[in-house]
């Protein structure tokens, strides 16, 4: 073996060796700062305990806090007696399209429900020390809506009922909770679906998983991506269970107000664009307060309906999964500029057309383009909106609850991560 063979062998095993020497030296260093993370109120990082995406993951244990009264039920009577209904408390949770945190609550805390055994990602305890995370089980979409605009203004109980009250009520609550103070919110989850909720709290919420419609309802000193996620609204009419076809179906529905609070002209200008086209319905006024099962038959006989969502908002509304259970295929305006739920499992592509609106309003653009679509294809977005609109119904024990679980494990072990990275980047530094 030649002089320079021999020198480059030995400055290979020296580099090795010194890489190895590193890398355990890292990780015997770095392991205690983990296990620390229970101790700051975090979270457990141990392996047995992270959640793992499989087929059967093992569930994640999830203590429940025991809110006062007046943060769930009492909000639910209130509701109800705003609205001049004495047997509030016999009356149930009111069916709306933000109802993601009643169902969530009933999953971890009736679970003598068979519905809300079989399968869920996560298992409620009564002991903290135990959890991996904590829910804050606050009605907060309900609060938001108890004191509608509508109500006679004579009602005693509009009056009685202070929803920004009841939100800095529950955060004065929270922070005289020992997990919650220890890590400033960090590793709980609370819903705030409905666009107002929270507004008044959420600066004191944010390090928080939030659960909303959109990105579009949180500044983005308040919400983000990486640790919050985008739920679906509760669909209002019934399930169509029929077979896939296109036969007695007319082109096009959209059936809304013309005119949307945000300010948006696109709908106003849609309308003018379409309203005098063959086999297209514009029917005016606002979908949840028409009768439903009107609503499921305008629905179920036409191939496409519109969503029209105003730029960088949500599809706060339901009528974006009323087309979904009725096999009309959504057609998105605006879509790129909107977040949707479970966009990593879900691909929207396969189910729903995607039109930016400068295209749309474009006199026939729209019309011409959905003529175009032919039956074979319109029968694969059928049969694929077939095969995913459980991830969007809430009763099915396979679906939306279920899935926002999963999606709330994933987004905690990404924060896991980032504190551990930020651990052990503080540690390297200080070698």
């Amino acid at each position: 073996m030649n002089k320079e063979r021999k020198t480059w062998l030995l400055y290979q095993t020296l580099t090795a060796a010194l890489f190895f020497v590193f890398f355990f030296y890292a990780f015997f260093c770095t392991v205690p700062l983990a296990s620390n993370l229970h101790s700051t109120g975090f979270l457990p990082v141990s392996p047995e305990n992270t959640f793992q995406e499989s087929s059967n993951p093992s569930p994640v244990n999830v203590y429940v806090y025991r809110l006062p009264r007046k943060f769930t039920y009492g909000v639910v009577e209130h509701f109800w007696r705003a609205r001049g209904f004495t047997d509030s408390e016999t009356r149930g949770y009111p069916s709306h399209q933000h109802s993601a945190e009643w169902y969530l609550f009933l999953d971890v805390t009736t679970r003598s429900h068979e519905l809300y055994w079989a399968g869920s990602p996560v298992i409620p305890i009564s002991q903290p020390e135990e959890a991996e995370f904590f829910y804050v089980p606050f009605f907060s979409s309900l609060s938001s809506i108890v004191n509608k605009n509508q109500l006679p203004s004579s009602s005693d109980w509009i009056k009685q009922y202070d929803d920004g009250k009841a939100q800095e009520e529950l955060v004065a609550w929270l922070e005289k909770q020992e997990y919650w103070t220890r890590s400033e919110g960090r590793g709980h989850v609370l819903v705030c679906q409905n666009p107002k909720a929270l507004n008044r709290v959420r600066d004191r919420v944010k390090n928080a998983v939030l659960l909303v419609s959109g990105f579009g309802q949180v500044r983005r000193d308040q919400g983000s991506p990486s640790k919050d996620v985008v739920v679906p609204c509760s669909h209002r009419i019934s399930t169509y269970d029929g077979d896939i076809g296109v036969e007695n179906r007319r082109l096009l529905l959209f059936a809304g107000n013309p005119y949307h609070h945000g300010g948006a002209k696109v709908r106003d200008f849609l309308f003018q664009a379409l309203e005098n086209e063959e086999d297209v319905i514009i029917e005016h006024g606002a979908a949840s307060q028409e009768n439903q099962v009107l609503a499921s038959e305008r629905m179920r006989s036409s191939k496409f309906c519109l969503d029209i969502p105003p730029p960088g908002s949500s599809p706060a509304s339901c009528r974006l999964f009323d087309a979904i259970f009725s096999m009309c295929i959504p057609v998105i305006v605006n879509g790129s500029s909107i977040e949707l739920p479970f966009e990593d499992v879900i691909d929207y592509r396969k189910i729903a057309l995607f039109v930016q609106s400068t295209s749309a309003v474009k006199p026939a653009f729209l019309v011409t383009m959905l003529r175009n679509v032919t039956r074979d294809r319109i029968l694969e977005y059928q049969r694929e909106l077939k095969l995913v609109k459980r991830y969007f119904d809430y009763k099915d024990p396979n679906g939306a609850v279920k899935e926002i679980w999963h999606q709330v494990l994933q987004k905690l072990s990404l924060i896991k991560l980032m504190m551990i990275n930020h651990d052990n980047d503080l540690q390297i530094r200080c070698m």
